[in-house]
């Protein structure tokens, strides 16, 4: 089973041997064949087929600054950024719509360039000194103009799991979610921590279910903000449920059965499926394709 994961596949050559050299990058600019993302905010707009919309480097706003993004297929990509400009990492209604459209090159492409503009926004200032600071290897680092400190993006490791107990899986849910909808566990990796550790952390703290034995399925980038999703499956130890209602709203055990008829779209099904774009849905699959 090939196993299709949201936001991968993407076909960009990230050209980290230019962004250091400023002959190639401004060659880059100059480029005729050079093209722009379209973007309202940190959404995107999608043509007719469900693909990103690009223009000219000659429609870059005057408040905006170009990120190089890489190339494709020979041509320079770039990014627009705005430093004053916060979104923060809500997803527009019409933005779930649009995930949901776009091939995976094309949201692969969309997750790189709205992750690095919002590290941008949220970068203006040196964490170590607090002075201002400024672009630097094709938008790819800050650095800043205080102490010379230099800033790099940064993706914050997340697992998301299932547990498993004599052929059911768990599954969660928070209250802001659709109504009947659930998905895979899931919390942040912190520091000092293995990612078979957190699973374990995780898992424990927001259902009090013990589990052993993790193993790695999948990854995927998530730009919301800028997080990888680690998708695992782990063995319970046992199926008695404590859960911390700060955390999820509810959670259950669901058969391979259950999981098909959602992940089918069945309206007669158990729970809704997360969507397609997100990895628990590949998760699902996965852990389904084992029976």
């Amino acid at each position: 089973m090939r196993l299709e994961v949201g936001f991968t596949g993407g076909v960009l050559d990230r050209a980290d041997r230019e962004r250091n050299n400023p002959e190639a990058l401004a060659a880059a600019l100059g480029d005729w064949r050079a093209r722009l993302l379209k973007l309202n905010g940190l959404d995107p707009e999608l043509d007719g087929e469900g693909r990103l919309v690009w223009v000219s480097l000659a429609d870059l706003p005057e408040d905006a600054e170009p990120l190089f993004l890489g190339y494709i297929d020979g041509k320079p990509h770039f990014t627009p950024l705005r430093m004053g400009q916060r979104h923060g990492v809500a997803r527009s209604p019409a933005l779930f719509a649009m995930l949901g459209l776009m091939p995976p090159d094309q949201a692969s492409l969309y997750a790189c360039a709205r992750s690095l503009v919002d590290w941008h926004q949220r970068h203006g200032f040196c964490a170590a000194c607090g002075s201002a600071t400024g672009i630097f290897r094709a938008g790819w680092a800050r650095r800043c103009a205080g102490c010379g400190a230099e800033h790099f993006p940064r993706t914050d490791p997340v697992v998301i799991m299932l547990a498993e107990y004599e052929g059911r899986a768990l599954l969660g849910r928070q209250a802001a979610w659709p109504a009947v909808r659930y998905s895979a566990l899931a919390g942040f990796v912190e520091v000092g921590e293995s990612i078979e550790e957190a699973v374990a952390r995780e898992t424990l703290e927001e259902a009090g279910v013990h589990v052993t034995d993790v193993r790695y399925v999948a990854s995927q980038p998530w730009p919301f903000a800028s997080s990888l999703m680690i998708a695992c499956i782990a063995r319970a130890e046992d199926d008695t449920l404590s859960l911390d209602t700060t955390e999820i709203e509810d959670a259950m055990w669901v058969t391979r059965d259950e999981v098909r008829a959602a992940l089918a779209g069945d309206s007669e099904a158990r729970f809704i499926a997360p969507p397609r774009y997100a990895i628990a849905h590949s998760l699902l699959s996965a852990w389904v394709a084992k029976a």
